[in-house]
């Protein structure tokens, strides 16, 4: 009688092609890490990279706007489809011409968004009950508020690279956790392949 098949179909047809493809995650996530690597030796090169993909989803999602706007029927949701796309348009086309100006503002944005968001979470923590979760968002208020006032006080010169740092930091925690994910579905799946005579443990 023949042996059956090692493979661990009974795992279910998606963690069983998970299993089958571990190797796809870890050599994506080793491709993420090198390039975020060299985006950390680049910070400069890795932000105008940025800017121009910032730029390119805008102006993809501008142009979308405007062709969605001559699908509606009213004036006014017109007006504002087409104006909100043509802003969209600019915005992404001033990323392309002028990446260092763009660069710059979409750093102060960040430097803004941080401290707002610091200051929130700092009047979420004091106004929730004592205890339980209140310290720890307290303590996140303080770290995205520090955070903030950091890339403001350095603003504009870090504009240069700051954004380019984001993006390293991206990829090598993206790899790292393909890497991982990769890793982790090859043990599932040997630790879950039936013994050599078909039978469950």
């Amino acid at each position: 009688m023949a042996e059956p098949s090692r493979t661990p179909s009974f795992l279910g047809p998606d963690l069983t092609a998970l299993h089958l493809k571990w190797g796809w995650f870890v050599v994506l996530g080793v491709v993420l890490l090198i390039l975020g690597l060299i985006a950390l030796g680049n910070l400069f090169e890795a932000t105008i990279v940025s800017i121009y993909y910032l730029g390119a989803l805008m102006l993809l999602g501008g142009i979308a706007e405007v062709i969605h706007a001559f699908g509606v029927k009213t004036w006014g949701r017109f007006a504002y489809w087409l104006l909100s796309g043509l802003i969209y348009c600019l915005a992404g086309i001033l990323a392309f011409v002028n990446p260092l100006l763009a660069s710059a503002v979409l750093t102060l944005v960040l430097a803004i968004s941080l401290i707002v968001a610091g200051i929130l979470r700092l009047v979420a923590g004091f106004s929730s009950p004592s205890g339980g979760l209140s310290g720890w968002i307290v303590l996140s208020g303080i770290i995205t508020l520090l955070a903030g006032l950091v890339v403001a006080v350095g603003w504009p010169v870090n504009s240069l690279f700051i954004l380019g740092l984001l993006l390293a930091i991206d990829l090598i925690f993206q790899g790292w956790a393909s890497v991982a994910l990769g890793l982790a579905m090859r043990r599932l799946g040997g630790d879950r392949l039936p013994p050599a005579n078909g039978t469950l443990a």
